[in-house]
């Protein structure tokens, strides 16, 4: 069976997640804050009548925070408890399985690694790191 990824940006990494867990890719809007919510929770916002909460990327992973541009964009993913957004820099596009060869993370890499990357994509010219959507929401408490 073809595997798909929607492809996404944080700086100058790129990044990929199952294209059937992603609902749709929405512009960035008015986000409702959530009181003492880790940082990487951005709050929530009212998606087509559905409560729906929001999670900066940047921040869950590691990267500075930085003022939304145009090209900023809430990845929404259906998960294992119901939807969540994902707020990325850029979503660049739907990259095939036939387009790339993935391969597992390094065994001397693992430790290093986060526990939501699950293996890497490398094609002729593209590389990105694959990203477990349902492991960035359930641990996002765990901080």
């Amino acid at each position: 069976m073809e595997q798909k990824w929607v492809v996404f940006s944080l700086e100058e990494n790129t990044y990929g997640i199952d294209v059937q867990s992603v609902r749709s890719i929405e512009r960035l809007q008015p986000i409702t804050r959530v009181p003492n919510a880790p940082l990487h929770v951005k709050g929530v916002i009212n998606l087509r009548g559905v409560v729906t909460p929001v999670i900066d990327l940047r921040l869950r992973l590691g990267y500075e925070e930085i003022e939304p541009t145009d090209e900023t964009r809430i990845l929404i993913a259906s998960l294992n408890q119901g939807d969540a957004g994902f707020i990325v820099d850029r979503a660049n596009e739907v990259v095939e399985s036939d387009e790339v060869r993935i391969e597992p993370i390094p065994e001397s890499s693992r430790d290093m690694i986060s526990a939501h990357l699950t293996a890497i994509a490398k094609g002729e010219d593209k590389l990105f790191s694959l990203l477990d959507a349902n492991a960035l929401f359930e641990e996002q408490y765990a901080e």
